[in-house]
């Protein structure tokens, strides 16, 4: 059962401006990554369902970040089924990310009273993810559906729309400031985030460096915009 409400999910999100996501298929890297990432300000967290026994791997860390990090928001993305979302929501994701708008994840999720986070591609799509109830619309692929100039375009007609742009984002300040300014809710951030060193392995001092300067530069662009 999740442990925060949907509109903590969303205010929260709203707040920090910053969801990290991840996978790896050792649990270990996956608590590190994260406490690297909540060093740095971060206070939502996608795990991405990737691999196999990929809900295992979550469960853990689940019940590792409640002891560890009790004001951590725990998600799942990449979620494309009904029965997936079920299995992850038994398994205390606090938000349901999807790459697709199912409308039978949201029948799931509304049930539960979890947060749902659509993947759309199209004004059409994300008018009809809010009449299912998402209050947060994930936009998806981010850059190839037109970046931040669609953010902008879906935010004339309908300014109540709260989006979520994820692929394409990073945490240089150019590309963030470009994302808010044309009215971006938050971000999802992956691979530019989660970064490795020379030797390959993820270095975890500079993902909560970059965790920061990612959250500072979102927070000065929302106070100028």
């Amino acid at each position: 059962m999740a442990r925060f409400k949907r509109i903590e999910v969303v205010q929260k999100m709203g707040e920090t401006g910053l969801v990290p996501l991840f996978y790896h298929e050792d649990s270990q890297i996956v608590k590190a990554v994260i406490k690297a990432c909540y060093e740095g300000g971060a206070r939502a967290f996608e795990f991405t369902n990737r691999g196999d026994y990929a809900h295992e791997i979550f469960s853990e860390v689940s019940k590792w970040a409640a002891q560890e990090f009790p004001d951590l928001i725990l998600g799942i993305g990449s979620i494309v089924d009904p029965g997936t979302a079920a299995l992850y929501i038994q398994n205390g994701a606090n938000f349901i990310v999807s790459p697709i708008l199912n409308p039978e994840i949201a029948k799931v999720c509304n049930r539960r009273k979890i947060a749902w986070l659509p993947g759309c591609a199209t004004l059409s799509e994300v008018n009809y993810a809010e009449e299912l109830g998402a209050e947060i619309v994930k936009i998806f692929p981010g850059a190839q559906v037109g970046g931040p100039d669609f953010i902008k375009s879906i935010k004339g007609p309908c300014p109540w729309s709260d989006l979520m742009p994820s692929g394409g984002v990073s945490p240089e300040k150019d590309n963030l400031t470009h994302w808010f300014t044309a009215g971006a809710f938050c971000v999802g951030m992956g691979s530019k985030l989660t970064v490795k060193n020379a030797d390959g392995n993820y270095d975890y001092a500079k993902i909560t460096d970059l965790t920061k300067i990612s959250m500072q530069i979102i927070k000065d662009v929302k106070k100028t915009y």
